[in-house]
């Protein structure tokens, strides 16, 4: 009877311990992610020389700071004014109903009936928007409605790239009207 007690104490404790090594595996595949700062009711005005140059509004900003790749998230919207110096009095304008900023990559991403407003008054309209702003480009392969200030309209079935600023644009599939100039 001793034997099999000893046996099946044994047999307890390396199952126990088995299983704790288990859960530390998978513990280590499944890191637990939270955010590092919340800000709530968010309104950041950011300055260059004096110069306001954004000004940015969310409900709730979530910055994940302590995962190997941080990023910052407006899950449940945002609006957006930048400021051109050649511009400093008409801002381009975006809105979002959601958005996030990956910090390593310096890469942004909105979705959600994504709305922006040029400072030349373009408007572009798509269900997700992409900004590698190392590289200065913005695309979509959502289609993308724009509208002119002349009510112009064309229509991007496809996506579009573009120059972060929007100075150029290709949009792929695309169709439309456009209001005729006479000669």
């Amino acid at each position: 009877k001793k034997s099999t007690a000893a046996l099946l104490g044994c047999a307890v404790f390396f199952g126990l311990i088995s299983c704790e090594e288990g859960m530390a595996e998978a513990s280590k595949k499944k890191k637990p992610t939270f955010p590092s700062e919340i800000i709530y009711n968010a309104n950041i005005i950011r300055r260059d020389s004096g110069f306001v140059n954004l000004r940015f509004t969310a409900p709730i900003i979530e910055k994940y700071g302590l995962v190997d790749s941080p990023y910052v998230e407006a899950k449940k919207g945002m609006y957006l004014e930048f400021y051109d110096k050649k511009k400093p009095k008409i801002p381009g304008k975006v809105w979002a109903k959601y958005a996030k900023y990956n910090e390593l990559r310096d890469f942004y991403m909105a979705r959600g009936k994504v709305k922006i407003i040029t400072n030349e008054g373009q408007t572009f309209a798509s269900e997700s928007i992409f900004w590698d702003k190392k590289n200065k480009k913005m695309y979509t392969r959502d289609t993308v409605f724009v509208t002119d200030k002349d009510g112009s309209v064309l229509v991007g079935a496809n996506g579009m790239t573009a120059k972060d600023d929007f100075s150029q644009y290709t949009f792929f599939n695309n169709s439309g009207s456009f209001n005729s100039i006479p000669f």
